[in-house]
């Protein structure tokens, strides 16, 4: 099969098209014809290893998953032993940051993994993005223990996570103020929000709420400058460390008192999270926003774009014979 591989970490040149063998299914696992993916933050932080906490989860010196693409769609070709939830030919989507593989045309996951099947109706290309953005900004949200009639704020509400989140907090029934550049005022009132405060005229510190949860979805704000904002029992948190990983420091500390906190939740998806987002999905609750397709040979050109940092909502990955159902 082809797949796009890497042997080093570094920028996106590190990644190449390589033929490889199919993967095998073991006993309670499925093997998924891959027909769309994406290139995701996940996938980015992986391969260059900024963070140098990543190589403790993905190898020391060198990658041990030489096929990255957590986020998939795409048909089950067959299945192991014991599994009796998913058979060959069900059109399916899922997550999988452990052991990765949507570059390649093919990829094993757990039965009992982060997988159900796609909505009916719902293309690979649409299906593929349901996912990355949508756990990150559920583990959030369940963190804050956002609750109807509450009002939260969305930070960064046009990448994949904090579209994402201006949508579920919205099931959730909270009011949303959305912070949002320009041009994507109206996208972002599309998915949902209340409020856009376009942070090209306007200071987000300065409106009128306050806020029983701010979410900064890409890591641009600090708790310094959000805390005026909160509520006095009001919670802050960030997808990213912060200056000096700064918000792994508050998150230990502000707990212990009485006030405003931070909290920095470890992610995680099951498959019962995925179930729930194709259910969301199914409603119309939940729509991933997708900027640009590339073909799998312009992965390269897709990580460099993604890393402009100028995405609006996901990036698709898309494979031969992706057609739609």
């Amino acid at each position: 099969m082809k797949a796009m591989i890497y042997t080093r970490y570094g920028p996106p040149e590190v990644v190449r098209m390589q033929d490889v063998d199919v993967p095998a299914v073991k006993a309670g696992e499925v093997l998924i014809k891959i027909h769309a993916t994406t290139v995701n933050r996940t996938d980015c932080g992986f391969r260059s290893a900024n963070y140098f906490i990543v190589r403790f989860f993905s190898g020391l010196f060198k990658p041990r998953a030489k096929i990255l693409g957590c986020e998939f769609a795409g048909e089950i070709e067959a299945v192991g032993k014991n599994v009796r939830n998913f058979k060959p030919g069900d059109r399916v989507f899922g997550y999988d940051e452990t052991r990765f593989g949507g570059h390649g045309e093919y990829k094993v996951i757990a039965a009992s993994g982060a997988l159900a099947t796609i909505p009916g109706g719902m293309d690979y290309t649409e299906a593929a993005p349901l996912t990355e953005g949508s756990h990150y900004a559920l583990g959030n949200i369940r963190a804050a223990r956002v609750k109807k009639g509450d009002i939260a704020m969305v930070y960064g509400a046009t990448g994949s996570i904090g579209s994402a989140a201006v949508q579920l907090l919205k099931h959730f029934g909270a009011y949303v103020v959305a912070v949002s550049n320009t041009k994507n005022v109206e996208l972002v009132a599309s998915l949902g929000a209340d409020e856009v405060i376009d942070y090209e005229t306007q200071q987000f510190t300065g409106t009128p709420h306050r806020f029983d949860f701010v979410f900064d979805a890409v890591g641009k704000s600090s708790f310094r400058q959000c805390k005026p904002l909160l509520k006095p029992k009001g919670i802050y948190i960030s997808t990213e460390l912060g200056r000096n990983s700064e918000n792994v420091f508050l998150a230990l500390v502000t707990p212990l008192g009485k006030g405003r906190k931070v909290l920095f939740p470890i992610p995680s998806i099951t498959q019962a999270d995925v179930v729930m987002i194709r259910n969301l999905a199914e409603s119309g609750d939940f729509k991933p926003v997708v900027d640009r397709t590339y073909p799998l040979e312009q992965l390269v050109e897709a990580y460099r774009y993604v890393e402009t940092g100028q995405k609006t909502g996901n990036v698709v990955i898309t494979l031969e014979n992706s057609d739609p159902p």
